[in-house]
């Protein structure tokens, strides 16, 4: 299982927002690129990273900032977060991006998923974030009038690589996972699913490792980590293990 430490940025700040509102911003560094080198000093296997201000706006607004970030560490990134054409796709995959993270257009423009997944084949995953299993869109503000199981089938055609599911209602509350609803997503699809929201402590790992055995890529933890619930160094000493 790989725990993915999260940098999200909002005005070119790593924050972390409660259940995904933009008014409620808790700042943890001025220096994104600096946390991201912490990460991976750590020995963290590879790097989450959202563009909080791309996700609300719909247009990529940390462009520079995450290409700086793929050229300070030698660990892959992840990013999330306004990408909503195939050039910008395209132009994050060479800059130094590995995996790209869609969700507004994966749920509302699917001929556009597909292409993306087409054109970068094995780099291009779908987040489906929802509260009670229906689904948000656009930086998570919209009903997307969709729930998760709507729509696994046809991210597995489109040619989705990964899933990441994140529980809206426990991001950044720090409340535990929701072990029954990654359970029953892991049984509906043959994709590797990340989960995200409420990751707290290692105890929340422990909970999910047995599901790596149903298709559980791995966790990501963001504000826990930042405050210190989640001890990353213990928490990768007590994952070799598991390997």
């Amino acid at each position: 299982m790989i725990l993915f430490p999260a940098v999200d940025l909002k005005d070119g700040q790593c924050v972390r927002l409660a259940q995904g509102k933009e008014d409620q911003v808790t700042v943890f560094s001025p220096d994104p690129v600096a946390m991201a080198r912490e990460w991976a000093a750590m020995g963290c296997e590879y790097l989450h990273v959202v563009d909080l201000d791309g996700a609300f706006s719909g247009r990529p607004r940390n462009a520079d900032l995450i290409s700086d970030i793929c050229s300070a560490i030698d660990i892959p990134v992840q990013l999330g977060g306004g990408i909503r054409d195939l050039e910008t796709a395209r132009a994050y995959v060479d800059a130094g991006v590995r995996r790209l993270i869609i969700g507004t257009i994966a749920l509302e423009q699917p001929q556009l998923f597909a292409e993306m997944c087409a054109a970068l084949p094995g780099q291009v995953g779908v987040s489906l974030d929802a509260v009670d299993g229906k689904l948000k869109t656009k930086g998570w503000v919209e009903d997307a009038g969709l729930h998760i199981f709507d729509v696994l089938p046809r991210m597995e055609l489109a040619g989705a690589a990964f899933i990441i599911y994140t529980d809206i209602s426990r991001d950044g509350m720090q409340t535990g996972v929701n072990l029954d609803a990654l359970e029953a997503l892991c049984e509906r699809t043959s994709l590797p699913v990340i989960a995200a929201g409420g990751v707290h402590t290692l105890d929340d790992l422990k909970r999910l490792a047995p599901l790596c055995a149903k298709g559980l890529e791995g966790a990501i933890s963001g504000r826990a980590i930042y405050t210190g619930t989640l001890d990353v160094r213990a928490a990768l000493e007590w994952l070799r293990t598991q390997n």
